[in-house]
């Protein structure tokens, strides 16, 4: 038996590893819709189908009272400004 100390083997929170996915979600769909854009889509056309197709995965997953009351908290953060990129307000 040795009597060397075993080294840890560092493991990821389980937060960072959410936080790694969720990295990786936005990077794709970030550059799906860059490529959208390119061949020509409408970014009206783009957001609408993006909200449906998330809305309906939420729905799916959590029912529709669950993802009432999240959105209802989204819409609060939209308004607060969370998702306004600096100098860009409508």
């Amino acid at each position: 038996m040795s009597t060397l100390p075993t080294p840890a083997i560092a493991l990821p929170e389980i937060a960072d590893m959410a936080a790694d996915d969720r990295h990786a979600a936005l990077t794709y769909l970030n550059d799906a819709w860059v490529e959208a854009v390119r061949e020509g889509l409408d970014e009206d056309c783009l957001v609408q189908a993006a909200l449906f197709t998330a809305l309906r995965s939420l729905v799916a997953t959590y029912g529709e009272t669950a993802s009432a009351e999240y959105m209802a908290r989204v819409a609060e953060r939209v308004a607060a400004g969370e998702y306004t990129i600096a100098g860009l307000t409508h």
